[in-house]
């Protein structure tokens, strides 16, 4: 229920729960890399050994010997990196998965999330901001990994000469040091640079999936300019990012190569003092030259924690958002009685009205903003403290209702509908358990949608792409509404649902309600919010709304004679 508190996620934490749920496998990934490491270090050991024992003695014995001993270390090499990184890898693809399925059912969660974020800015979270965060996964096998190789090639460095074991030893943790200084401002610049992309991304989103509404009303270019500050904000972050890095990434080599140059110039000052032979000076010079590796990959942890992190913290704020409708324990009737009372809500002021069970109800609104906020309060999609008053179900609070059991009794059918990819029987049957008796074809039937699928070639499974772009307009409109009669809802809200359609199809879709949900034996609630004179004249009575109150009740054919407001509202 509300008011439930609970501690904060971070993306710190996700990140911890993301290592103790792939541990398993991480550890056993990070074991065989681990391997894969120590072969790969010994590599140029075995080289020197090579050149020590059979070279310079002459001996094929030794030869024979040293070879195979060095081919035994590929096959480790081989084994380890491939079984090491295939179960790294499937560790980071089964996290960044859970992630995006875990953010998915928060985002469809039935009451809804509270949260700040645009719908392409969810959309950015959900699948690419995921997939970085699992990427986290991989930080530890990368760190482990480059501090068995160190300190392996320090180790053997050791036995081949005190001083040049000591240089490594000592001087990987302070050029670590050196460059741990500055991962809290890439970590800043990082989130920052991730942040702006969000928003452009999700802005980007947005723009596309509304183009036609933009041309409609001619703001193409506002819009446009808007995008374009958001994006230029985001590429001058990412450009930040990308200086602040490369000079990072200079400085780490340049350290990692210095100490590597230091480490070779005293071996070389060491083979000719004759303190050392010639297969350790090969030794060393290639130890040297491999710890650059290793390095690099330290040097990179901070940069890749940072990124994971902030997408991490954005993933947080997604699934830590407040739900914004609980679930009560108790039912509701079959076809319940709708009572608004007292609510207060944007343009709405102590607002009353009741609904009984059976009743086609017709709502003008004055004022668009009235229609809106009313539409608002009867989806139930809304949190009973962002609103005054009370919403009721058979006299019962729609927070003391069982979710699933209030969503299957009220459906709203908003003005700014949505289609999915897939085709339009998938769109129109998505809300469908079963098709009794024919259920389907009467709602394509009643709400004119018939003409969208005898238009295809294809019928009922012509493509439809994503937002049914595919589709115009009044097709979108139609097979909406044939989604929501088909539902059978047993309270059915629909918010103009005819803007984008002809006259002539506007009285057909009328008819067809009426007859569908209010015919003989029929017995279900109908509220259309309307301005359509077509589907006033249908209903059984009007209620009028002005200022945020109903100012009057009525018949539609009363007030189209006598109220000339009313007229100037509706009759076309």
């Amino acid at each position: 229920m509300f008011g439930k508190s609970h501690p904060k996620r971070t993306g710190s934490v996700l990140i911890r729960r993301a290592l103790r749920r792939n541990s398993r496998t991480l550890a056993a990934g990070t074991v065989l890399n681990g391997f894969y490491q120590v072969a790969e270090t010994m590599v140029p050991v075995m080289i020197g050994v090579v050149v020590d024992r059979a070279v310079s003695t002459g001996s094929v014995n030794s030869l024979l010997l040293t070879l195979l001993s060095l081919a035994g270390v590929f096959v480790v090499i081989t084994v380890g990196w491939r079984h090491g990184a295939r179960l790294i890898e499937a560790s980071v693809l089964q996290e960044a998965h859970l992630l995006r399925v875990e953010t998915v059912a928060k985002v469809l969660h039935p009451g809804g999330i509270r949260t700040d974020l645009r719908s392409g800015e969810v959309l950015t979270v959900s699948t690419s901001d995921a997939d970085q965060a699992a990427v986290s996964l991989e930080i530890v096998p990368w760190v482990a990994g480059a501090l068995v190789a160190t300190t392996t090639a320090a180790i053997s460095l050791l036995v081949i000469d005190v001083p040049l074991g000591l240089a490594v030893l000592v001087g990987t943790p302070v050029i670590l040091a050196v460059l741990q200084t500055t991962g809290p401002l890439i970590a800043r610049k990082v989130e920052a640079a991730q942040a702006s992309t969000a928003r452009a991304s999700g802005m980007a989103t947005d723009l596309v999936s509304g183009i036609r509404p933009l041309r409609g009303i001619g703001a193409e270019n506002a819009a446009s300019e808007r995008y374009r500050v958001v994006s230029r904000k985001a590429l001058s972050d990412s450009l930040r990012v990308a200086k602040t890095m490369g000079l990072y990434q200079t400085g780490s080599t340049m350290l990692s190569a210095l100490l590597a140059v230091a480490v070779a110039g005293g071996a070389g000052w060491l083979a000719l003092r004759g303190d050392i032979t010639i297969g350790e000076l090969i030794a060393v010079v290639g130890l040297s030259q491999f710890i650059i590796e290793p390095l690099s990959s330290l040097a990179l942890a901070p940069k890749t924690l940072a990124m994971a992190r902030g997408s991490a913290d954005r993933l947080a704020l997604v699934l830590d958002a407040d739900v914004l409708v609980g679930s009560g324990e108790s039912a509701v009737a079959s076809l319940p009685t709708v009572t608004l009372r007292g609510i207060g809500h944007r343009s709405l002021r102590d607002f009353d009205l009741e609904i009984k069970p059976g009743e086609l109800v017709g709502v003008v609104s004055y004022s668009p903003q009235d229609g809106d906020a009313l539409v608002e309060i009867i989806s139930g999609q809304l949190s009973p403290s962002d609103y005054e008053g009370e919403f009721l179900l058979d006299g019962v609070p729609i927070s003391d209702i069982d979710l699933n059991s209030a969503r299957s009794a009220v459906l709203v059918e908003p003005h700014r509908h949505d289609l999915f990819a897939g085709t339009v029987g998938s769109n129109v049957t998505i809300g469908v358990a079963e098709d009794r008796g024919g259920l389907v074809d009467r709602a394509l039937r009643h709400s004119a949608s018939d003409d969208v699928v005898a238009a295809h070639p294809g019928g009922l499974d012509h493509a439809v792409t994503d937002r049914g772009a595919s589709l115009s307009g009044g097709q979108r409109q139609r097979l909406a509404l044939a989604r929501a009669l088909a539902a059978e809802p047993p309270v059915l809200v629909l918010h103009d649902p005819t803007t984008a359609v002809d006259a002539v199809t506007e009285h057909a879709i009328a008819q067809g309600i009426a007859d569908l949900r209010h015919g003989s034996g029929r017995h279900h609630t109908t509220v259309i919010v309307t301005s359509s004179p077509s589907l006033l004249s249908v209903v059984n009575r009007v209620v009028v709304l002005d200022q945020g109150s109903v100012v009057a009740e009525g018949k539609h054919e009363f007030f189209a004679r006598t109220d000339e407001r009313y007229r100037d509202a509706v009759v076309r």
